[in-house]
């Protein structure tokens, strides 16, 4: 069985979405995984999502993220996360951290940010749990997470889905910070270091050119490219 991964998806960051799932496929068996970016025109096409439009949302896939479970399906594993990660190792390894008991398993971050603003101008809002929904991984077989409905999605208070209101405590498990490692927040050095999260705006801002890990952003940015390029060439081979 695949290993489902949406990705959060905003006009504004589309390569950051890029480059985060080159960054995953380039690491982990593509045959293991599929990875579908969370658009939200098409979930409301789809008639998934019917939420007002929010226009103090800092990404359009602030509450659609919640949809995950429903579109993964009852059975197996599914992850989100945000498109603002780069991966540094085969994503298919977080599994190994997982309590089978939990319905989700995050990065417990004790997140405090003295900053009011993040990436491209957006307000920086404040609240219990911050950042443990940018990466989530559901066990979509557990019974509270089956519960987590288009229509909870579409109706529930935003603090409550963020703040995982609909879980018990004791039903969120644990995974080490290097799968969620908030650049300007931790140090620049981690021994297990397995994705960063610019959660500040990365290098794709032309005024986060030096954050910390902006050189292996840039580079895998840099790998798409040739990669893209390459491609081009050979179906120009086959076409001409």
């Amino acid at each position: 069985m695949k290993l489902k991964i949406f990705v959060g998806w905003d006009p504004r960051e589309d390569i950051a979405w890029k480059v985060c799932r080159h960054s995953i496929l380039r690491r982990t068996n593509p045959s293991k995984v599929s990875i579908t970016p969370l658009i939200q025109s098409v979930l409301r096409a789809e008639g998934l999502y019917k939420r007002p439009i929010d226009t103090k949302a800092a990404t359009e896939f602030s509450l659609t993220r919640f949809l995950t479970p429903y579109l993964a399906g009852d059975s197996g594993y599914a992850i989100f996360v945000d498109c603002d990660f780069l991966f540094l190792t085969d994503i298919t390894e977080v599994l190994k951290e997982i309590d089978p008991s939990k319905a989700v398993s995050v990065v417990k971050h004790d997140y405090q940010p003295s900053e009011t603003m993040k990436m491209d101008g957006c307000v920086q809002h404040l609240y219990p749990r911050k950042n443990w929904s940018s990466f989530i991984v559901f066990n979509c077989a557990h019974p509270a997470v089956r519960l987590l409905t288009p229509a909870v999605v579409n109706s529930a208070d935003p603090a409550y889905l963020h703040r995982f209101g609909w879980l018990a405590d004791s039903q969120i498990g644990r995974i080490d910070k290097g799968w969620n490692y908030l650049e300007g927040w931790y140090p620049s050095h981690y021994e297990n270091l397995k994705a960063v999260h610019y959660t500040l705006g990365g290098p794709w801002f032309e005024d986060k050119q030096d954050c910390d890990f902006a050189e292996e952003w840039l580079t895998e940015f840099s790998q798409m490219n040739v990669q893209n390029i390459e491609s081009i060439d050979v179906l120009k081979q086959l076409v001409y």
